[in-house]
């Protein structure tokens, strides 16, 4: 068995009206908000995807389908929990986590350390084990045209010893 595993992840939400704005546990004030199943937070999303890919265990709509009730308007921090559970059962532990957040509005620099503390709180990981950066996609496709926000995450998985 390898001592180590990586795994990415990718997730894109529309922005609609009437929802809240939630990006790595923290609620962002904005006109607009992510529309999904869940609280939509992408970046949560992307960084869960990254988690399970490294141990091939899916996606995250295998663990909590959009067409189950139960998950509606669920806190992405708990399923983000649950997953960090299925993989500490199977004997593996975090080493570190990059992500990058891109949206052209609101400003999301402001918000990141916030971001990375939540998501270090729920993993039991140091701050300086998650990396979040965000840019923009240059006014360029759906997210540039501020439709929708997107994320992506590296995870490294290391075997517990």
């Amino acid at each position: 068995m390898t001592s180590i595993r990586i795994g990415n992840g990718y997730d894109i939400h529309q922005l609609v009206e009437g929802r809240p704005l939630i990006l790595g546990g923290v609620r962002i004030e904005h006109a607009l908000g992510l529309k999904g199943h869940s609280d939509a937070d992408v970046l949560t999303h992307a960084i869960m995807d990254a988690l399970l890919g490294a141990l091939s265990l899916g996606d995250i709509g295998h663990y909590f389908p959009p067409t189950d009730p139960q998950w509606a308007g669920a806190d992405s921090l708990k399923l983000l929990a649950q997953v960090h559970h299925l993989i500490a059962e199977r004997g593996w532990q975090i080493g570190n986590i990059d992500s990058v957040v891109v949206a052209e509005q609101p400003k999301l620099k402001p918000h990141l350390n916030a971001m990375r503390d939540r998501i270090s709180q729920v993993l039991n990981l140091t701050p300086d084990q998650i990396g979040i950066k965000a840019t923009t996609n240059e006014k360029l496709g759906p997210v540039g045209q501020e439709q929708g926000i997107c994320a992506y995450a590296v995870a490294l998985l290391i075997a517990a010893t």
